[in-house]
């Protein structure tokens, strides 16, 4: 099981010294901050795909990496929840004040979130799904996403039918197998039958670099 108790296998990993590296990743090098621009536009696409919501839920939101995205967004109400308090800390502190102001901040599980059925229009969750390999947990969080969500949910998650998917299932082949895997690449045919499962429907999707890369972002609809 990847999941216990509404947890990830790795979940305790995130302390503060990981959670401020995480942060100061996205943000070092030339290759890195044009990864994180256009994922960030891709991210601006779905939204506008999910009909521009009026609330937002980021969850995982991490260091806060895409609040100015969202703040410019239409969302007037605008939630941001993490896992690990350590990731929310880091997220207060290195955030701006005006930027941290904007948001709601609270500590909840992607298995078990602390809200109402229905009670945002779109569940914002970027890179979290390619670290769950068991089906039946990605099925719980899904279906706990649909519970929570009035309108829509878009989240990235790793596929396959592309180059570095490709790429990566030949590296894995040469490597020594390992007890433990925290990052998977899912077929996207599973994967919608997952989403189909939970209730959803795809309403679009957009790759970061077609055929080349990864990371997809679906736009999913109740």
């Amino acid at each position: 099981m990847d999941s216990k108790d509404g947890e990830l296998a790795f979940s305790d990993k995130y302390d503060k010294a990981h959670s401020e590296a995480y942060y100061k990743k996205h943000k070092q090098g030339f290759w890195r901050n044009r990864s994180n621009k256009r994922e960030t536009e891709v991210a601006r696409r779905a939204l506008a795909a999910a009909g521009n919501p009026g609330s937002i839920l980021d969850l995982p939101c991490g260091a806060g990496r895409f609040w100015p995205l969202l703040v410019e967004s239409s969302a007037t109400e605008l939630m941001a929840a993490d896992n690990s308090e350590s990731m929310l800390e880091v997220a207060r502190t290195s955030q701006s004040a005006e930027l941290v102001e904007r948001f709601k901040l609270f500590q909840t599980s992607a298995f078990d979130i602390q809200m109402p059925d229905n009670s945002i229009d779109c569940i914002f969750s970027m890179r979290l799904i390619h670290h769950i390999g068991e089906p039946s947990d990605r099925l719980r969080l899904l279906k706990e996403y649909h519970r929570v969500a009035r309108q829509s949910v878009c989240l990235s998650l790793w596929v396959d039918g592309n180059y570095q998917a490709w790429r990566r299932k030949r590296l894995e082949a040469t490597r020594p197998k390992k007890g433990y895997q925290n990052r998977f690449v899912i077929p996207a045919a599973t994967i919608e039958n997952e989403f189909k499962e939970a209730g959803f429907k795809v309403r679009d999707s957009f790759d970061m670099t077609p055929l080349i890369s990864m990371w997809r972002i679906y736009v999913l609809e109740k």
